[in-house]
Formats: C-alpha cells, sequence, structure tokens
C-alpha cells in the first residue's frame, strides 16, 4: 500500500527521473529494437496476490518497460509528427491527475469547462481564426468522427440517430486521397461505408483537391440518387504536406450546401505564424476544423482544437440530456460532454493553460520558424546531393525523398537501416504508389545539430559518392 508520505517522496523521485530522462535523450537510441514479444515475455503472467515495494516496481519499469519504448521526445525524433510533452504540460497533467477531476459537465467542474472555453478563445486568436466556437477533443480522430456525424445527421435531416440508415438514400463524402486514414475510419464507424467515400483527384505542387473534378463528382451523384453529405479537406496531409485550395474547395462546398469539415491537425499549430496562415486562406468559410496542439505546441498528448462555425449541429448531433445530467437553476452554461463523443471528459485545458504562461507566442513561434528552416534546409542538400533526390517539396517542415533510381526494396531498406542505427528515426510514405522517405522536424527540443546529425547519418547510410 502506499500513504501520502510516500506518494510525495516517489512523485518528486519520479520528477528528478524525468528530468534527467529528457535531458539525457540524445545518448538514447531514438526506436526501441523491433523483437515481437520481448517485453510480453519478461512481464509475470498473472498479477501479483499481494502488494509490492514501489522500489521493485520502479526497478522493473526501467529494465522492463523502458529498453522496449521508443522515444517520442527524443530531439530526432523525425518520424510521424511528435506528440510532444514539455515540462509545463507536464506539471498540468500530474495537476490534473491528483485532482482526478471529471469534466463531463459544467457542474462536475466548472473551472475546467470556463477554463476550456477561454482557452480556444485564445488559441482562435493565437492563430488568426474569427467567428468559431472551440472545444477540445481527446484527438483529430475524435474530432473527425464527429464532424462526419454531423455531415450525416444534416444530410438526413438529424434522423438518422432515430431511424438508422437502412431506409435512407446512399449518403456521399468527398475527399482527396491525401487525407489522413482516421477520415476513413470515421466514414466505417458512421455507417456511411467506405464505398461512400468519393476520392476526388489531386493537382499541382500542394496536391490538393481538384475543385472542378469535386463539382462534378457531386453533380454526378446527385444524378444517380445518392445525397452528398459533406467535403473533407486537409491542410499539411500526413503523407506529404498536402494543402487544399479551402476558398475553391469550400466554395463548391457551400454551393451544394455541403457541411465542410479541415483537418488540419499537424500544420494547423503553424498558423501562430502569421507568414504561414496563405495555407489555409478561405479557412473562414469551412463548417469545422481541427488541429492538435500535441503535436507542434508542445502540449502534452492528448489534446486536439476542435473548431465550430456554429455547434449547435453538433450539440443536436451528440447531446442526450438525462436527468441525472442537467444542471437546474442556471443559465447559459456549456456542458463539453454534449460537443464530445465520449461523455467523460479530462481537464485537458489545464495543461494549454500551462504551455501558453510558460513559453508566450513569441518563443512558440521561434521553435516552429526553426523547425520549418532547418527541415528546408536540409531538403535543399539532399537536393544537390546526386544520391538523393526530392520527390515532394517541403511543405512548412515536411517533405519527401528517396534514394535516386532504386527499386522500393532498396528504399524500404535504406529506412531500415536508418533506423536500425538508432540515431534518427523517420517513416516511409507512398507518392504515386512508389515508396518514398518521410522527413519532419516537430520535436518540440530539436536543435540545427539534430537536423544536421540527421544529413551525417543520411549520407553515411546511403553510401556511394556524393
Amino acid at each position: 500500500m502506499m500513504d501520502w508520505a510516500t506518494f510525495a517522496r516517489w512523485g518528486a523521485r519520479i520528477a528528478d527521473w524525468g528530468a534527467e530522462y529528457h535531458r539525457t535523450l540524445r545518448s538514447r537510441p531514438v526506436r526501441a529494437p523491433l523483437i515481437p514479444g520481448a517485453t510480453a515475455t519478461a512481464l509475470p503472467a498473472s498479477p501479483p496476490e499481494n502488494g509490492e515495494a514501489m522500489e521493485a516496481i520502479f526497478a522493473d519499469f526501467q529494465t522492463l518497460v523502458l529498453p522496449g519504448m521508443t522515444h517520442w521526445q527524443h530531439p530526432r525524433f523525425f518520424a510521424y509528427f511528435p506528440a510532444n510533452a514539455t515540462p509545463p504540460s507536464m506539471l498540468a497533467e500530474f495537476l490534473s491527475s491528483t485532482i482526478g477531476a471529471q469534466c463531463m459537465l459544467w457542474q462536475t467542474s466548472p473551472a475546467a469547462t470556463e477554463m476550456e472555453t477561454v482557452m480556444m478563445r485564445w488559441l482562435a486568436e493565437a492563430v488568426g481564426l474569427k467567428g468559431f466556437h472551440g472545444v477540445i477533443q481527446d484527438s483529430a480522430s475524435s474530432a473527425t468522427l464527429a464532424a462526419v456525424l454531423v455531415m450525416r445527421e444534416r444530410a438526413l435531416g438529424f434522423r438518422g440517430n432515430t431511424s438508422g440508415l437502412s431506409s435512407q438514400p446512399r449518403l456521399r463524402v468527398y475527399a482527396s486521397g491525401e487525407v489522413h486514414t482516421s477520415i476513413d475510419r470515421a466514414i466505417w464507424i458512421s455507417g456511411i461505408g467506405a464505398e461512400n467515400l468519393v476520392r476526388i483527384p489531386t493537382q499541382g505542387p500542394l496536391r490538393s483537391m481538384d475543385p472542378l473534378a469535386l463539382d462534378a463528382a457531386i453533380r454526378a451523384d446527385l444524378a444517380a440518387g445518392f445525397l452528398p453529405a459533406g467535403v473533407i479537406a486537409c491542410i499539411g496531409g500526413t503523407g506529404t504536406g498536402a494543402c487544399d485550395d479551402l476558398t475553391a474547395v469550400l466554395d463548391v462546398a457551400k454551393a451544394h450546401g455541403l457541411y465542410s469539415h479541415v483537418d488540419a491537425a499537424w500544420a494547423g499549430a503553424a498558423m501562430i505564424c502569421p507568414e504561414f496562415r496563405a495555407l489555409w486562406q478561405g479557412i473562414e468559410a469551412a463548417d469545422s476544423l481541427v488541429f492538435n496542439p500535441h503535436k507542434w505546441l508542445g502540449v502534452q498528448f492528448d489534446c486536439a482544437a476542435h473548431y465550430l462555425r456554429d455547434p449547435a449541429p453538433l450539440v443536436q448531433t451528440l447531446a442526450i440530456r438525462p436527468e441525472y445530467l442537467k444542471t437546474h437553476g442556471t443559465d447559459g452554461i456549456i456542458n463539453y460532454s454534449e460537443w464530445s463523443i465520449p461523455l467523460g471528459r479530462r481537464f485537458r485545458a489545464l495543461k494549454l493553460w500551462f504551455v501558453l504562461r510558460t513559453y508566450g507566442l513569441e518563443e512558440l513561434r521561434r521553435r516552429l520558424r526553426n523547425h520549418v528552416k532547418w527541415s528546408q534546409a536540409l531538403a535543399a542538400k539532399l537536393d544537390t546531393d546526386r544520391r538523393f533526390e526530392i520527390v515532394t517539396p517541403p511543405v512548412l517542415s515536411l517533405f519527401t525523398f528517396r534514394l535516386r533510381a532504386a527499386e522500393d526494396a532498396a528504399q524500404q531498406a535504406f529506412v531500415n537501416r536508418i533506423n536500425d542505427d538508432g540515431r534518427i528515426y523517420l517513416t516511409q510514405t507512398k507518392v504515386e504508389g512508389a515508396t518514398v522517405l518521410r522527413f519532419q522536424v516537430g520535436q518540440f527540443d530539436t536543435t540545427e545539430e539534430d537536423v544536421e546529425t540527421a544529413w551525417t547519418v543520411l549520407s553515411e547510410l546511403a553510401g556511394g559518392a556524393a
């Protein structure tokens, strides 16, 4: 058993360990050795009958768990988009966990609800959004699912939740092939079905959805008796950083009366820098959008900012109000559980408050600008080396490249050599069906030297003369 005095001692000890862990991360390989079953085999098959000392538990954490972890906070984590964890965010999570509040309703946590409202206003101002109302979701996937459910209900006159889909027309949702797979999953879960996610071709260097093709697809579906429901655009697609022309795409959606949602999960955070906002010009016409402060703003996972021009359709889609969830004797309150798929909600606004106050917008801008500058400098360096070719040019801090004149198997083998080496971590993706390497700078503590290390590793492991 653990009393509160022991809790306090261990809290201090783990905080000290955490600080040292972060200070020494560069000495660790970024990705754990991929040995399936290694951790599971090392753990006891059955739970203990009697309690064990924290000393033994923590020792096992270090010897059994840590060696099997990929270090997402490593400054040379260039794969995916890092789920950053800054010191103030970690402290806020500690406080939130200590309080243990369930923030589903205003009355169950008034300060948490009201702070969430204010923090979403702060964040909207930081990225230049006007006329939107915000809610914190656990992830962009949940926000997108909520948006697709609104598309479904709005198209069906809000009859889907009550009558089901079996007797309804086939709904259609439109997106390019560059959108994240969370859109596919939202289409599955909503009951719309994968066959009814219509892929619109892309064009131009930003791989933008073709608005003329979008309009033609909607018209063809109407003629065929389908029921168009919504359009999902992306800003900073996960694979290559694709950005749709929002002005053109959202004009088409509006002309057909369709609900529009913009997935800016990673790139949206960059809009705290005014010079990057051209990438989402026209965003004010969207019905909803999402981006993740937990990706590039240093806020502990999980924290997704979901914005809506009008929350009423979302509330009409999701709200259930049994008597035990009603707050009597108050007016004008917001119950954010009516804006979210889960009823239960954590106190996520606290870590956003801590991070924004600790760093301020200008320090966050400085870090993002550096990430973009360093990534683009690496892309330029690769572009001048005859062993490499840039496949998709940098969008903010993301670009793709490949070994010149090499087959897919050689590209994948190169990725594997890089990640087995351990100094950096990259992933592969597909562009026009071909395997390419994907590079992105976004870990909060990455330095210019870390990006230069990436060049060193790529050059060494590619072999041959530059």
